[in-house]
C-alpha cells in the first residue's frame, strides 16, 4: 500500500475550495437558503440534481485536463478513483438521513425550522471533513499500515451494523446532551429557527441548539466510517478531498428528498453495512490481492442498488 502522490496542483486546490465557497454563497443568500420555509421535494430534488451533475462535470472536466497534461491512462484511472469514491460516500450519507431523521422526529422540530439545522450542520461537516481528510492523507502517506487498521475498523463496523441495523437509538437519552442540559440553560419550547432567545435579560439555548450539537456530532461519527472507506479506493488527498466534498454538499437536498419516505428504505442499511465490511476486506487483502477499482465499483453500485430496489419491492403495497 504505496502512498499515491497527489494530481491536485496548488491552483486546483485553491480553485476547487473557491468554487464550494461560491456554489454556498449561492445556495445560501440566493436561491432562498437563508429564508424560513419547508423544503418541497420539488425543491430538493432540483438541488439534489445539481450536486450530482456538478460532480460529474468536475470529474468529466478533471480527465479532461489530465488526459492533456498526463496521459489517458492516468486521466482514466483518477477520473474512476473519483467517480467510486463518490459513490460510495455519496452511499454513506444516506445513513446520515435517517440519523437526522430521527434527531428532528425526537424532538419534534416542525419542517420549516430543519432548514437552518441542516445548514449549519453542512456547514460544520465540510470543515470537519476537510481537517479530517487532510490530517488522513498525511498518516496514510507517512504510514501506509495505518491503511490495514482502517480495514480492520470497516470490517469490524460493517459487520456490527448488519446486526444493529434495525435499532433505533434513543436520541433524547444520547450523553452529550445529557452533558450540554447539565450546563446550558434550555428553554422548554422552540422559537422559530432561534438558536439562543433571551428571558428576563437571561439567555437560553433552545431545545433546536441541542439538535444542532446532535448533528454535528453524529456527522463526526459518520466521517469515522466514510473518510477510512474512501482510502480503500485512493490515497490521493485531492480525490479523497473533492468526491467527500461533493458528497456532503448535496447532504441538505439528500436528506428532503428522502425524509418522508426514509422508511421504504429499511433495507438500505444492510447494503451499507456489506459496503463497510466489503471495502474493509478489500483493504486487509490489498498485499495478496489488488482488486481493481471497476470491480469495487460494480460491487458498491450493485450492493447499493440491490438493496435499494429490494427495499422498494418489500414496501411497495405501502406505497400504494
Amino acid at each position: 500500500m504505496n502512498a499515491a502522490i497527489s494530481i491536485g496542483e496548488p491552483w486546483m486546490w485553491a480553485a476547487f475550495i473557491g468554487f464550494v465557497l461560491v456554489m454556498l454563497a449561492l445556495d445560501l443568500f440566493v436561491f432562498g437558503g437563508s429564508k424560513v420555509h419547508k423544503v418541497s421535494v420539488k425543491e430538493a430534488l432540483s438541488w439534489s440534481l445539481v450536486w450530482v451533475s456538478l460532480a460529474l462535470l468536475f470529474n468529466a472536466g478533471m480527465w479532461w485536463y489530465l488526459n492533456g497534461t498526463v496521459g489517458a491512462e492516468i486521466a482514466d484511472r483518477k477520473a474512476l478513483e473519483f467517480f467510486t469514491g463518490y459513490l460510495i460516500e455519496k452511499s454513506l450519507s444516506v445513513d446520515n438521513v435517517f440519523v437526522f431523521l430521527l434527531i428532528f422526529t425526537a424532538f419534534n422540530v416542525p419542517a420549516e425550522f430543519q432548514r437552518r439545522v441542516l445548514v449549519y450542520g453542512v456547514l460544520g461537516a465540510l470543515l470537519m471533513r476537510a481537517v479530517m481528510i487532510l490530517a488522513g492523507a498525511w498518516v496514510v502517506q507517512e504510514f501506509s499500515w495505518v491503511l490495514y487498521l482502517f480495514g480492520a475498523f470497516l470490517l469490524v463496523t460493517g459487520v456490527r451494523m448488519l446486526f444493529v441495523a434495525e435499532e433505533e437509538p434513543d436520541m433524547t437519552k444520547n450523553p452529550v446532551l445529557k452533558i450540554a442540559r447539565k450546563y446550558l440553560r434550555v428553554s422548554d419550547d422552540h422559537h422559530g429557527e432561534k438558536f439562543v432567545v433571551k428571558k428576563d435579560g437571561i439567555r437560553y439555548f433552545t431545545p433546536l441548539f441541542l439538535v444542532l450539537i446532535l448533528v454535528e456530532i453524529s456527522d463526526v461519527v459518520f466521517a469515522v466510517d466514510s473518510i477510512p472507506a474512501i482510502f480503500a479506493i485512493t490515497t490521493d488527498p485531492f480525490i479523497v478531498f473533492t468526491s467527500n466534498i461533493f458528497a456532503i454538499m448535496g447532504l441538505r437536498a439528500l436528506y428532503f428528498l428522502l425524509a418522508d419516505m426514509a422508511d421504504r428504505f429499511h433495507l438500505l442499511q444492510y447494503g451499507l453495512a456489506l459496503v463497510l465490511a466489503f471495502i474493509g476486506t478489500k483493504m486487509l487483502i490489498m498485499p495478496w490481492f489488488h482488486m481493481p477499482i471497476a470491480v469495487s465499483l460494480t460491487v458498491v453500485a450493485g450492493l447499493i442498488g440491490g438493496s435499494v430496489i429490494a427495499s422498494l419491492y418489500m414496501t411497495r403495497n405501502q406505497a400504494k
